[in-house]
């Protein structure tokens, strides 16, 4: 593994591998993507022995790339810091960094904090730039302004330079304002103030991992939860054409995620209002946002699908286009319930990392941004609790403390399996470990194929395909006719009830089911489907550019005996076929679930969905099924 050096510095030894748009919006954003949303029951808490010093409201300035304007800017920087109490010169302890989801702050670490310093880390949590009381503008985790500011914070707990803070508690002494200098690190080089030090958080306080260790060669492991590869597949997808991992080609842009991202920006623009005392700068110009961002998002509402300008930003902020700069071991976690940063995401940066030799394991987790495991926030029992009251008896909790240990501490305990997911089916009582399933890498299992055959039926063998055709269209102008989700806001509000479950309207979709299962299949991984879609009227549009391209929302349906459907966790796939008269391939959203007996998997190819912008001109379209020249479903089973 290659480890860059400062200029100048000497080579460092290998190391022994050992507010929202309303308040409902909010709860949504710190239920769905902050690390505190990790509940879990156990059932007892970790005896202690080493009592906490907290140095909370601690003051830093730091130089933080260039503004709008290109000109050089310093960003203000608010954190707190967990010490051991026994922690000091003579007994140096390792570091963890850590700030905030879209949305929050330093206070949604504080639980992580305090759990962490009784285990024998020096923890400094610190709100990202942009939100409650930082200063500067929310640059989307840009490893040129958010990593770079996050570079100081290492250089600190380096011990170089110090910093105030407003009060502390140092032992059993509450104490008022302060200056605090780090001498209580291990140290990895003491001239280039380089501690062993290790970071963790959710969502946005996943990717600025991503950002300070491309940046920052210092930085020694990552553990980041839920966050993305490539944000323009994130907030604009498009789930064919795939170029490398989740980026697609320019050829064919993706259709803008209109609830998430109009969530996003309601959620920012709240907290540069609340943050203007702080910095007044915040609201000027694009509201509490880099300008670029303004600029992204005008385009996606205007056009419906992002252009080379939101390319630009996009790839700029997103790991998944500097992720030969990133080269720590890397604990990857990603949410099984998350329409906002899906399983793919995390495959794609797990199959980066891996294919240069970067140490990476990766986990599936039950909750996401999405409403938490089985439609509430939070972790499954047993899962993730954060709180400091249960880690070691939580299956995740357990693993980041041992990965933590054995790359910070150099113990030698295992850092776990490879691969591993969460099943959902899976009844236990404590530990959520008996519901997970593990492997020595990611994909598992074999794949098994269906064929589309006429009168809407998937067959299991190419011969048994009969000729036939189906047809649907869009209703046109835009206007929705399939039903997922509410995005951020999905199980926090109450919805009426033709909203509670997804839906599509009669001659707007295309479907095809299999024959009721002999035996019980097992989903873990992406299907994929290969298909040719023929539509005369789009074929003589697609040359005016995206928006004459032909749209379509690819999902799987769980269909029960007595014909109750379920999307699993209201995941889709939406696609922009760049040229509609040659062969697409579909990679539709990565889960895990299992199909009973008797149950039947249903592919559903729809023109619409109320969560993305649509198709202003109307859209017939045709799928034929052919013995000759089969449309191919392709699942991922284990078992």
């Amino acid at each position: 593994m290659t480890r860059r050096t400062p200029a100048g510095a000497p080579a460092r030894p290998r190391r022994t591998p050992t507010r929202t748009v309303t308040a409902v919006a909010t709860a949504a954003l710190a239920a769905a993507g902050l690390l505190t949303a990790a509940g879990g029951s156990a059932s007892a808490a970790t005896t202690t022995t080493d009592t906490v010093d907290v140095y909370t409201g601690l003051h830093f300035t730091v130089p933080a790339g260039n503004d709008d304007l290109g000109r050089p800017q310093t960003c203000t920087i608010d954190a707190d810091l967990y010490k051991p109490h026994s922690a000091g010169p003579t007994n140096r302890v390792p570091s963890i960094l850590t700030t905030n989801g879209f949305g929050g702050s330093k206070t949604d670490q504080a639980g992580l904090g305090r759990a962490f310093a009784e285990r024998g880390y020096a923890v400094l949590s610190y709100t990202g730039l942009g939100f409650p009381n930082s200063g500067c503008k929310i640059s989307l985790d840009d490893p040129g302004v958010d990593g770079v500011a996050a570079s100081s914070l290492v250089t600190f707990l380096g011990g170089g330079g110090s910093a105030a803070y407003d009060s502390a508690q140092v032992g059993s002494t509450t104490t008022g304002p302060g200056t605090l200098a780090v001498d209580f690190t291990k140290l990895d080089d003491a001239a280039t103030h380089d501690p062993r030090i290790g970071m963790i958080g959710g969502s946005y306080g996943g990717q600025i991992q991503f950002a300070t260790a491309a940046t920052d060669p210092r930085v020694d492991t990552l553990v980041p939860l839920i966050t993305w590869n490539d944000l323009r597949y994130s907030l604009a997808p498009n789930n064919t054409s795939f170029t490398r991992g989740v980026t697609y080609a320019n050829s064919a842009p993706g259709t803008e995620k209109l609830g998430w991202t109009d969530l996003f920006f309601g959620v920012g623009i709240a907290d540069g209002v609340q943050g203007a005392t702080i910095d007044p700068t915040r609201d000027v110009g694009c509201p509490n946002f880099v300008l670029e961002a303004c600029q992204a998002k005008a385009t996606l509402d205007t056009l419906g699908y992002p252009t080379s300008d939101t390319y630009r930003l996009t790839d700029r902020v997103s790991v998944g286009h500097y992720t030969d700069r990133v080269n720590v071991p890397t604990f990857l976690i990603q949410g099984e319930n998350d329409t906002l940063f899906n399983l793919q995401e995390a495959v794609a940066t797990y199959r980066q990392l891996r294919s240069r030799g970067v140490p990476v394991t990766m986990a599936w987790q039950s909750w996401g941004h999405s409403g938490g495991a089985n439609g509430n926030s939070g972790a499954a029992p047993g899962e993730l609790d954060l709180s400091g009251q249960h880690i070691e008896d939580t299956y995740l909790g357990l693993r980041i403390k041992n990965w933590f240990d054995h790359y910070l501490k150099d113990s030698t305990v295992s850092t776990g399996p490879g691969f591993a997911y969460f099943r959902d089916w899976v009844s236990y009582t404590g530990s959520a470990a008996p519901a997970y399933a593990s492997a020595p890498s990611y994909p598992v299992g074999t794949r098994r194929s269906w064929y589309l055959s006429s009168g809407d039926e998937l067959v299991s063998s190419k011969s048994a395909i009969l000729p036939g055709s189906t047809s649907w269209s869009n209703p046109g102008g835009g206007a929705p006719a399939s039903y997922t989700e509410v995005s951020g806001l999905e199980g926090q509000v109450s919805l009426p009830s033709g909203l509670t479950t997804p839906y599509d309207t009669p001659g707007t979709f295309g479907a095809w089911t299999t024959a009721p299962l002999a035996t019980p299949l097992t989903v873990v991984g992406s299907p994929t489907l290969d298909v040719r879609f023929d539509s005369p009227v789009v074929a003589g549009t697609q040359a005016l550019g995206p928006s004459g391209q032909l749209q379509v929302f690819a999902k799987l349906y769980d269909v029960a005996p007595d014909g109750t459907q379920v999307l699993v966790h209201k995941l889709i796939s939406p696609v922009r076929v760049a040229d509609v008269t040659q062969p697409v391939h579909i990679e539709l959203p990565a889960i895990v679930h299992l199909l009973e007996a008797g149950h039947r998997l249903r592919l559903v190819l729809a023109s619409t969905d109320a969560a993305y912008k649509n198709a202003y001109a109307v859209q017939p379209v045709t799928v034929h099924a052919s013995p000759t020249e089969p449309a191919t479903l392709s699942v991922p089973t284990v078992g």
